[in-house]
């Protein structure tokens, strides 16, 4: 008898809360209901790694794990979709496989740096974009969104021009730009600012200004 992998079983536990006669808080959910969770446990998990905490990143990883597997099975009951498990399995799967061409293809082997910029070139020509903005996704928390846009404009050869003139300190680690950013939240709250909502603002207007991708 071959024994089943354990994220077989998981897949089978999450049916079991799905169906009838399961979890009555489990049927009700909806992409729309997971989503806070999602993000709560992958905050978790960043915390964890940030402890080098072990036995918490496994727990976490699997609360993360957890929610693939709630949202996969919310989509196969979802009519017309037919998607399960093995789809997204079998879609990251292909997605590795065709951005690796240096691993699975006869192109030669890269250099960390050339396998980045290859894999966005790619992404690019999958996607269809226009724009180096395009793809970026506008719901992230705001900083993570502008360092996502400058990141992916630079790539396209274009720099963010800063508005407001810094004098840049003599070290710039970590604690340096620590230091000036939580200045800046200090100045935001001084004068009633969100800076949350700020900087999405500016990092929104950031990406309406990026150039059409030739």
């Amino acid at each position: 008898m071959i024994e089943k992998s354990q994220l077989q079983h998981l897949v089978e536990v999450m049916d079991r809360l799905r169906s009838s006669g399961g979890c009555p808080w489990d049927a009700e959910q909806t992409h729309e209901s997971l989503l806070t969770y999602l993000i709560e446990e992958s905050y978790e998990f960043i915390d964890a790694v940030e402890r080098s905490d072990r036995a918490d990143m496994l727990e976490e990883l699997g609360d993360i794990l957890l929610q693939v597997v709630f949202h996969a099975r919310i989509a196969s009951e979802e009519n017309g979709l037919g998607v399960d498990i093995e789809d997204v399995a079998k879609g990251i799967s292909n997605k590795l496989i065709s951005r690796h061409p240096h691993v699975f293809a006869e192109e030669k082997a890269l250099t960390a740096t050339e396998v980045e910029s290859n894999w966005e070139k790619i992404k690019s020509a999958e996607k269809g974009r226009n724009s180096a903005g395009e793809g970026v996704p506008l719901g992230q928390p705001a900083l993570a969104l502008a360092a996502k846009l400058i990141h992916r404009a630079k790539k396209h050869g274009e720099n963010a021009e800063p508005v407001v003139e810094i004098k840049t300190p003599q070290i710039v680690d970590q604690a340096t730009i620590g230091d000036l950013l939580f200045a800046v939240v200090a100045l935001a709250a001084e004068h009633g600012v969100d800076p949350e909502q700020a900087m999405r603002s500016r990092a929104r207007a950031y990406k309406e200004s990026l150039s059409i991708i030739e």
